[in-house]
């Protein structure tokens, strides 16, 4: 630990310790808010996730504060949910800054991922439903988090909670959460801190109304920018605080706190491989993205799924046709809609008989394997490859920093384009 010479604190391989309210200065530049600007305005919204999408100036100017209060150089940043494009904004000041978002919006990461590449950023994109866990991959590898979470208790806990648990650094790491409560309203405010407290997590720093919004009139269209630091009792109470974590926890929509109550879904069947499967497997609470991923999970010789009808898997042939088209080496599919009710339907999946003969196949059958490990096996398996030739298509296959990941972490978009890339891998 030494002092600059502008008299501010640096602490090993991590940040700035300075915490004082943005000067009234200009935050970003013309070009970059214009940027930010146009692309929040295409960013994909999903009203059942109660998006809400904060102003550009507002993402330039979060991204400004980050660089100015942390040094930034070689460290991590994790976004922990990223509707309001904070990655994108950062890296256009830092370009040279490691970013990873994490999401349950499919659709979302692509559009991150498709924008990030057209800017020449380098952002890691991972799926996961917070709900159930954060991808192994981004456990305890990042310096830095940031997370503009649903504004209840529980979304605050979780989104925090899930954020802790990817900082590597438990002495100089940092969570950055925005969030604010209606004036009318203190005792929801209350709420929330308690449950900030309830994670041992000490509030450094508190910056009123930092963010504002295209909307969120509840509450008046701003939140508070918060620094938090985990402490060592953080460690001891996170299993247990996140191990019940409500499936319901968003302000508005059909998993608002006031929705009709679902069940937790596929919580254990995600976390790793499992010997018995569930005569039929209750998905009825799936937000979206919850199908392609069982499928992916479970290997049985026959599964039967239970789903909302509405499901965008199912909503229409074309949904219906690109689910088949990416697990079609795995399992054929049969969609019974409107049963056993209106509001239900039923999926049935039965198992390709010699499916993991083929490299795809393969794949797909280990999808909570290390990616790169099971992607050189079944290049092996199939085309004859050497270990040699298979790393090296590996490598044209993924990015380096997805080697060690598991396929039910990619973002589906991801996931397709790699089944049709070892589709047409030709044989040695």
């Amino acid at each position: 630990m030494h002092t600059a010479r502008d008299g501010t604190l640096r602490l090993p391989g991590a940040y700035r310790a300075r915490f004082a309210a943005p000067q009234p200065k200009p935050l970003a530049d013309a070009d970059l808010i214009a940027d930010l600007a146009r692309l929040i305005a295409d960013v994909p919204t999903d009203r059942a996730l109660d998006h809400v999408s904060a102003t550009a100036h507002t993402a330039a100017r979060r991204a400004r504060w980050l660089d100015e209060t942390f040094d930034l150089a070689g460290a991590h940043l994790v976004c922990v949910g990223d509707h309001d494009l904070t990655s994108l904004a950062v890296l256009a000041v830092r370009p040279d800054l490691r970013v990873t978002v994490v999401d349950v919006d499919e659709r979302l990461l692509e559009f991150i991922a498709g924008a990030a590449a057209q800017r020449g950023y380098a952002v890691d994109c991972w799926h996961a439903d917070l709900r159930f866990g954060l991808p192994p991959i981004v456990a305890e590898s990042a310096d830095l988090v940031f997370t503009d979470p649903p504004y209840t208790p529980e979304g605050v806990q979780l989104f925090l909670g899930r954020g802790a648990q990817a900082l590597r650094d438990r002495v100089n790491g940092r969570l950055v959460m925005a969030y604010g409560f209606s004036p009318l309203t203190p005792a929801l405010g209350v709420k929330v801190q308690r449950a900030v407290l309830d994670l041992d997590l000490a509030v450094e720093a508190i910056l009123p109304a930092f963010n504002r919004y295209h909307g969120a009139q509840a509450v008046g269209s701003a939140s508070d920018l918060y620094v938090c630091r985990p402490t060592s009792r953080t460690w001891q109470v996170l299993e247990k605080r996140l191990s019940g974590a409500a499936v319901n926890m968003y302000t508005h929509g059909e998993h608002s706190l006031e929705g009709a109550a679902v069940s937790r879904g596929p919580a254990e069947l995600l976390a790793a491989p499992v010997r018995s499967v569930p005569d039929q497997i209750d998905l009825t609470g799936d937000p979206g993205p919850w199908l392609l991923r069982v499928l992916l999970a479970l290997n049985a010789s026959s599964l039967s799924l239970q789903l909302p009808n509405k499901s965008p898997d199912l909503i229409d042939a074309k949904s219906q046709a690109s689910l088949r088209a990416v697990i079609a080496a795995k399992y054929t599919l049969r969609y019974r809609r409107s049963t056993p009710s209106p509001k239900l339907a039923i999926v049935e999946a039965t198992a390709v008989e010699g499916g993991t003969k083929t490299a795809v196949g393969w794949l797909l059958a280990h999808a909570h394997g290390k990616l790169g490990n099971v992607l050189r096996e079944g290049l092996v398996r199939e085309h004859g490859m050497t270990k040699n030739e298979a790393r090296a298509r590996v490598a044209e296959l993924v990015a380096p920093s997805w080697l060690d990941a598991r396929l039910l972490d990619l973002p589906r978009y991801a996931i397709a384009d790699l089944v049709q890339a070892l589709t047409n891998t030709p044989t040695a």
